[in-house]
């Protein structure tokens, strides 16, 4: 069975073609820096290798290129779209909706559009997916992964927020948590190779949207991101924690209105909002050239970390790894080196020199004497979305 696992984000695409249940990959690639007129697109098969620039003004286009890319005489994989059976769907957030892997028809999608107001960066992008991959692959089953479908475990004095039981209740409002296929994908990873079977970890997932997560024994028992994906974390254009107080003082003091308070906070904020870069490159890059303000901006993110794998290794009384992936987490040395500085007290130490590797698969990066495992594990929430969807048509 061939399956085409399209993840949709607030700025990328990741694509891959998979021959289940073998898991093999037929292609693959990346539409990265979408909006803007540099944006980058990549494809991969085992034949062939292109990498452009152009101008991706949004994910439509960006899905078209995609799609053309796959039926291509001289670089494609598939001769017709009725090869491929189904497409997996990365989508954000599930809501009280739904908790597992769905079959997408229009009820669904209409459920699915109910919560735009829930994750705005994500799911309109995931849902722009979904109806593009249907125009061009009428025949195959579309299918939904949901990244809050790994959260469900997390325990009610963790999910539920100190307001009124009465918006639990009757309007499902609690913590869902974000980001749960790469989480989950990643846990698995740590486990088996640490070879436990009591474990608790933290898996930390640093892109352009960041999540921490305590998992005990396989199973999410807290999470950074809260009701929507705007909580914890500095994230490259959202905020991450702040002070409720704030949004009522811009609104009654300063005139703005509720809608400019969450656009600022969505996407004016976080480290574009302190740097003027959303891109953790740029601003790396700027760092090094002496801009302050790029510094202190790493900074905090690094700092932000710290205070999440302190409250974690808190609740679960106890840690024996901690996890970097995504983007960011296995690809900048620089973040995870800020990150793992003076956390002598927890018993994480960072080899230096195996920090400076490029990892592209699981990699330890702790000294002999480090009491806590630091590993780099490369997300593939691809795969994951792939053995969902396979399951459950099968």
């Amino acid at each position: 069975m061939k399956i085409l696992v399209i993840n949709s984000g607030s700025s990328s695409i990741k694509y891959q073609l998979f021959r289940m249940p073998e898991q093999e990959v037929i292609c693959s690639g990346l539409v990265e820096r979408i909006g803007s007129k540099d944006a980058e697109i990549h494809y991969k098969s085992h034949h062939t290798k292109i990498d452009e620039v152009l101008d991706i003004p949004n994910h439509t286009i960006g899905l078209e290129k995609v799609v053309n890319f796959l039926l291509d005489e001289k670089v494609g994989v598939i001769k017709s779209t009725s090869e491929i059976e189904a497409v997996g769907h990365r989508v954000v957030h599930g809501g009280s909706t739904f908790s597992k892997t769905t079959i997408i028809n229009q009820v669904v999608k209409d459920k699915i559009k109910k919560l735009f107001s829930l994750a705005p960066q994500h799911n309109p992008a995931n849902y722009e997916g979904i109806v593009v991959a249907e125009s061009f692959f009428s025949n195959a089953k579309q299918i939904a992964v949901f990244d809050t479908a790994f959260h469900q475990t997390i325990p009610v004095e963790a999910y539920k927020y100190a307001i009124p039981t009465k918006f639990l209740i009757e309007n499902n409002i609690r913590l869902y948590g974000f980001h749960g296929t790469s989480h989950k994908y990643v846990s698995e990873k740590a486990i088996e190779h640490l070879g436990i079977s009591n474990s608790k970890i933290i898996t930390i997932h640093l892109g352009n949207g960041c999540s921490m997560t305590a998992v005990k024994d396989g199973k999410s028992m807290d999470h950074s991101l809260g009701f929507g994906p705007v909580t914890g974390l500095i994230m490259g254009t959202r905020s991450g924690d702040v002070d409720h107080a704030i949004i009522f003082y811009l609104v009654n003091n300063l005139g703005y209105s509720l809608d400019e308070v969450n656009n600022m906070l969505q996407k004016e904020s976080g480290m574009f909002g302190l740097t003027g870069y959303s891109d953790l490159r740029d601003i790396e890059s700027e760092a090094e050239k002496g801009n302050k303000e790029c510094q202190l901006a790493l900074d905090m993110n690094a700092y932000r970390i710290k205070k999440y794998i302190g409250s974690y290794a808190a609740t679960m009384n106890g840690l024996d790894a901690i996890i970097f992936t995504a983007g960011i987490g296995e690809n900048s040395s620089f973040i995870r080196k800020l990150v793992c500085t003076n956390m002598s007290y927890f018993g994480i130490e960072l080899d230096e020199e195996k920090n400076n590797i490029r990892a592209k698969e699981l990699t330890e990066i702790h000294t002999k004497n480090s009491k806590i495992k630091i590993l780099i594990v490369p997300t593939n929430e691809e795969v994951e979305i792939a053995k969902q969807s396979f399951e459950l048509l099968n």
